[in-house]
């Protein structure tokens, strides 16, 4: 069993993450008025002390524990570590988002440092925004100063306010769409506190709005956790945590695209090149914003290059990449200034149009490159002051390299798309879910489970994260839990949201899966089914496309192209094709009602 910690929204996506095993867990909070909808999720409330956690993990066999609550929850924390040294559990830390201390703010370890700072420089209008916990610790200031304090609304921290004796008039209560600049010109304090409590609790846009008026920002820094937590950045980090150390609470493991093994072997190559040190393992950030810890398998180093391999996880996924070395070699190139990627060993090269790369390019795709630029740039900002004069202004080449790509790339369809030689590093989240085994359609169901049993009755299916980035802006109204990831799995997915009784189903697709749904494909899986350019030319003609338009679509080698090649004037071919979609799912949600949005590549849909 595992035991969640955390009213804060971290504690909200911890809980998320570990709904989606569709296996009971705790999720427990300090009081009721922090409450979370679960499916699957135990709500405990009330603070627990020591001796009272330490029977509670024993009597409900608790093998992991997640603290996600607030980094200024210290009682817990340190209850938290002495458990879980008694009981030997791992402890996960869900941690936040900190930006870098600022220099030009005033930082202090402890409340007691902070009223000896404003005593001595004689603050006498003081905005604490620090929460109504802290009205205690700072009472040797307010009692004899003018001091504000900004609380939540609610009865537990009106009570706290009555019994420390604090002036009713100067309590504020903090609204959700405040303007911190606004408060702040109206209030005109001397100085503002805040917590070092990251960019969740509103941390940055306190200190620019203070910035902006040249009020001074004092801030007391977060307490330091026990060593022995295993900090995790963001969801994804989270469930592959939970993967490792709880195996089989989650039905299928998740797995890393090759894009993120290949922008982490280049970070860490970069690294080693520049500190003449290895890495065993870097932090990279995935397309979500979401910080991930990736395995470095080796490190060699040839002259002035350094190259490093990551093993491919594709979790339970059959993916044939799974446990393949993937290779960036990175080194300084004075001939020219940019970021330049080169094909190495086992990675395609592009010879056809339609895969979003020029010709004679090596077969990296675009967020890979994204990736992989936005990671080197940092660095090299990281190191600036310290890199020799020849590389100041020199570019970097990275070269990636797949050992048995050329062989593995015999059992894809690479070939018949234009690349040869080799794989295609590719990835747009970053991360690898599950699509291909029955496990996955049965993650389906819990998670369609779970959003019944949050009251939604409007579910949105999209095939992955890019179809769903772009149409979850069309429904900002609706919860999270009721966007569903498909895979391939098209058919099962509408079946089960019959089965689920929900009034309304709205599927999201990209014109890939489209034509092969549209000829009645209700598993898309590129094994099973291929684009058929015969149907297209019949669909084509019959929306009344030119013959210059049914030559085109002769010539294509992906089915994305066809945005490039139908003139505006001729896309009824388009709504001729979501009509044929429409009749190939309407019989299986005949109850509900069905809605088809195709979506284009810059994210509008028909």
């Amino acid at each position: 069993m595992i035991l969640v910690f955390g009213g804060t929204t971290e504690g909200k996506k911890a809980a998320a993450v570990c709904d989606e095993a569709g296996q009971p867990f705790y999720y427990s909070t300090k009081s009721n008025s922090q409450v979370i909808a679960t499916a699957n999720g135990i709500h405990i409330t009330g603070g627990m002390d020591e001796d009272q956690l330490f029977f509670f993990c024993r009597a409900k066999d608790i093998r992991l524990i997640v603290d996600a609550a607030h980094p200024f929850a210290e009682a817990l924390h340190k209850n938290i570590a002495a458990v879980s040294e008694q009981l030997k559990l791992p402890v996960v830390r869900y941690e936040r988002n900190y930006p870098p201390r600022d220099k030009n703010l005033l930082w202090f370890d402890s409340y007691n440092e902070v009223i000896a700072y404003l005593e001595k420089n004689n603050v006498n209008n003081l905005l604490a925004l620090t929460g109504v916990n802290t009205v205690s610790k700072l009472k040797p200031y307010w009692q004899g100063h003018h001091c504000r304090f900004r609380i939540l609304d609610r009865d537990e921290s009106r009570d706290m306010i009555k019994k420390e004796n604090f002036p009713v008039n100067n309590v504020l209560y903090y609204r959700t769409e405040e303007d911190e600049t606004v408060l702040f010109e109206q209030l005109k304090p001397a100085a503002v506190l805040i917590k070092e409590s990251g960019d969740t609790g509103g941390f940055t846009k306190k200190v620019a709005a203070a910035g902006h008026l040249k009020i001074r920002v004092l801030v007391v820094k977060r307490p330091v956790l026990s060593v022995s937590f295993i900090p995790v950045y963001g969801e994804h980090g989270l469930r592959k945590k939970i993967e490792s150390l709880c195996p089989g609470f989650f039905p299928l493991r998740t797995g890393y695209t090759t894009g993120t093994c290949a922008t982490a072997a280049a970070k860490a190559a970069l690294m080693a090149l520049l500190t003449g040190k290895e890495q065993a393992s870097v932090d990279i950030t995935l397309p979500s914003g979401e910080l991930v810890d990736i395995a470095v398998s080796s490190t060699s180093v040839e002259g002035d290059k350094v190259s490093c391999a990551v093993l491919k996880d594709a979790g339970d996924d059959p993916d044939v990449t799974n446990g393949q070395e993937i290779i960036s070699t990175v080194q300084f190139n004075p001939d020219h200034t940019e970021v330049r990627f080169l094909r190495g060993k086992g990675v395609g090269v592009v010879t056809l149009p339609g895969l979003g790369l020029a010709i004679g390019e090596p077969a990296i795709n675009e967020t890979p490159r994204k990736m992989i630029t936005q990671e080197i740039t940092g660095i090299l900002h990281h190191f600036q002051d310290e890199l020799p004069e020849q590389c100041l202004s020199a570019g970097v080449d990275v070269t990636i390299s797949v050992p048995n790509g050329e062989e593995i790339a015999r059992k894809t369809f690479n070939p018949k798309l234009g690349v040869v030689g080799g794989i295609s590093i590719i990835g747009t989240s970053g991360i690898v879910k599950p699509f291909s085994s029955d496990a996955f359609v049965a993650s389906i169901r819990r998670e369609m489970q779970v959003a019944k049993a949050l009251g939604c009755e409007h579910i949105v299916m999209n095939s992955g994260a890019k179809s769903e980035r772009f149409i979850r802006k069309a429904y900002p109204m609706l919860r999270d839990q009721a966007f569903i990831h498909y895979g391939n799995f098209i058919g099962e997915t509408i079946k089960i949201a019959s089965e689920l009784g929900f009034g309304q189903l709205t599927m999201g697709i990209m014109i890939g899966k489209a034509v092969k749904l549209a000829e009645g494909s209700l598993d898309t899986h590129s094994k099973k089914v291929l684009m058929n350019k015969n149907f297209l030319l019949e669909v084509a003609q019959e929306a009344g496309c030119a013959a210059e338009t049914l030559q085109a679509i002769r010539t294509i080698t992906m089915a994305r192209q066809l945005w490039d090649i139908i003139p505006k004037a001729e896309h009824a071919f388009f709504s001729r094709l979501i009509k044929m979609c429409y009749d190939v799912c309407k019989p299986l949600f005949i109850k509900g009602a069905l809605e088809i949005l195709l979506i284009d590549e810059e994210g509008q849909h028909q």
